[in-house]
């Protein structure tokens, strides 16, 4: 039963490595200058957010989850792989057999795959929702990294918060900034 019409398919685009958004970049004006806009819907490079320390600052890159991919969600009929295969940088497509046509992604590593960067995306958000005075938290990172302790304070400006931790016995104050803790 072939669905007429809605022949929307994720394909993996091999392409250079470190090449990833400039290679999407052309794809996409690929797409423009082909009219190719019924075709060719979405045009991916997962990627996650990392955060350096450079310089004792904090640098938010993004940085390609899986070097040398780019996805797209296209119809791919036609002259279109040929068309994606002659842009600079393109290796080809990810599982095609020699002159065979592109294999599309099964639903379910689409959804792992994007369900990576969903994923980072809630990470972001996560990070702006306050915690609760009272809440239980764990320390991930710095010396107290693995200690549990109990959110007393909130600095929503500075993202801080003073949390009360049990070392050896005695409860002491730490100040830790958002991503130093998770929920328990």
């Amino acid at each position: 039963m072939a669905e007429s019409g809605n022949l929307k398919k994720w394909y993996v685009v091999r392409a250079v490595s470190g090449q990833e958004n400039k290679i999407k970049s052309y794809i996409e004006s690929e797409i423009k200058r082909f009219g190719l806009e019924d075709s060719i819907f979405q045009v991916l490079v997962p990627t996650e957010k990392v955060i350096q320390i450079r310089n004792g600052k904090k640098v938010n890159k993004e940085r390609v989850y899986f070097p040398g991919y780019v996805m797209i969600e296209a119809n791919l009929t036609g002259e279109i792989p040929h068309i994606i295969k002659s842009i600079n940088g393109v290796i080809g497509f990810l599982g095609e057999t020699k002159g065979g046509e592109p294999v599309p992604l099964r639903l379910s590593e689409v959804n792992r795959m994007l369900g990576k960067v969903d994923e980072l995306a809630v990470k972001a958000e996560n990070v702006s929702i306050p915690y609760v005075i009272g809440e239980t938290i764990k320390v991930i990172d710095g010396p107290f990294n693995g200690f549990n302790g109990t959110v007393e304070k909130i600095n929503e400006e500075k993202r801080k918060l003073e949390v009360m931790v049990k070392i050896f016995g005695r409860k002491t104050p730490l100040e830790l900034s958002y991503m130093q803790v998770e929920k328990v």
